[in-house]
């Protein structure tokens, strides 16, 4: 077990160096002339980069987290740079469903409940994978309505829900409305 953890703590470590964004500054001295090269991770992501490089770098950042943090939540670091990449590739290329899809994909992922409902709504036509998290995701805010007695709230979020998929977290929520 304790050879686990180990292996686990240098693995994670090693995630950790690989998000380090502190500025490299690298000085180039002649006798001329003095030239200074500053880098940063800020600056490389400041930089326009097409949808289709977005989307990549989205995917390539999910993968990392779903193995770094045992839980998915968009403040986790690998689960926002994952977000805001897949949202850059969404808004450049607005009409590319793939990106939009794997955004609302995302926001599901990450719990984001309001931005995942949303986005799933925004797409229109789902498959069945599409409509199960769509469902979830009214679900999940029909809950958070009940809870705070918004009544009209919670019937709109479990009656769309229930237009995308039936589940039984629906039905129940529909029971405590009646």
């Amino acid at each position: 077990m304790k050879k686990i953890l180990m292996l686990t703590a240098f693995a994670l470590a090693g995630l950790a160096a690989a998000q380090d964004t502190t500025p490299t500054t690298t000085e180039t001295t002649t006798t001329t002339e003095t030239t200074t090269d500053t880098t940063t991770t800020d600056a490389t992501m400041a930089m326009p980069m097409s949808a289709s490089e977005a989307f990549g770098k989205a995917q390539e950042y999910a993968v990392q987290a779903d193995v770094a943090y045992p839980v998915s939540f968009y403040d986790r670091t690998l689960w926002k740079a994952a977000v805001d990449s897949a949202y850059v590739a969404a808004t450049t290329e607005a009409t590319n469903r793939d990106y939009n899809a794997y955004l609302a994909q995302l926001y599901t992922k990450t719990q984001w409940w309001i931005n995942a409902y949303n986005a799933w709504d925004k797409l229109g036509e789902l498959n069945d994978t599409e409509k199960e998290y769509a469902s979830l995701s009214a679900a999940k805010l029909a809950y958070l309505a009940l809870q705070r007695g918004d009544m009209d709230g919670a019937r709109a979020y479990v009656e769309k829900g229930m237009a995308w998929k039936d589940s039984a977290s629906l039905q129940a929520i529909m029971k405590r409305l009646m």
